[in-house]
């Protein structure tokens, strides 16, 4: 099963790319993790062939499933993560038009980008994307769980292990 994976952040050493690389290696018994690379993505401006939309609408449509890791910005999506969804939603056909999907977040705090995904969900429906409900994963207190650039807390990293399979399930149901 092959899974892209959208990282929110294109900030260097983003809490969401940390993550990321521990999902990666805590999914390979499950699934092959690759990243929907996002970072040279122009701001849209109504230019609908965009090279590297095309690339990652491409690398979208030969996947099983997608997994979002952003991070919540003034309650809602990351305006990276925003401006490459927009792109997408113009291609034709739509890649993620009824994908099977996950949204992985975290934050400092304590709500660990809950607002964040209640809005992607919404974004979700124009796209007609499928999310898996449960398990949600919102990482809280992160810092506190990462370690140089590492996923160090045990049990968040037995909880992304179970999601993976939880994923692969609903992806395979």
């Amino acid at each position: 099963m092959k899974v892209i994976g959208i990282v929110g952040s294109i900030r260097e050493n983003s809490i969401h790319r940390m993550i990321f690389n521990a999902y990666k290696e805590l999914s390979s018994d499950e699934f092959e993790l690759i990243e929907g690379e996002i970072e040279d993505i122009p701001m849209y401006r109504g230019k609908d062939d965009e090279p590297t939309v095309s690339k990652l609408a491409e690398k979208i449509k030969g996947a099983d499933a997608v997994i979002f890791f952003s991070p919540e910005y003034n309650y809602s999506v990351s305006g990276v993560l925003k401006n490459t969804l927009d792109f997408l939603s113009r291609q034709d056909p739509q890649p993620l038009s009824g994908k099977k999907a996950a949204i992985i977040g975290a934050s400092p705090g304590g709500i660990g980008s809950a607002r964040m995904q209640h809005h992607l969900r919404q974004i979700g429906v124009f796209l007609n994307l499928h999310f898996l409900n449960k398990p949600e994963v919102m990482i809280g207190n992160a810092m506190d769980k990462l370690k140089d650039g590492k996923l160090t807390d045990q049990e968040t990293r037995e909880f992304l292990k179970k999601h993976a399979k939880s994923f692969k399930e609903f992806v395979n149901s």
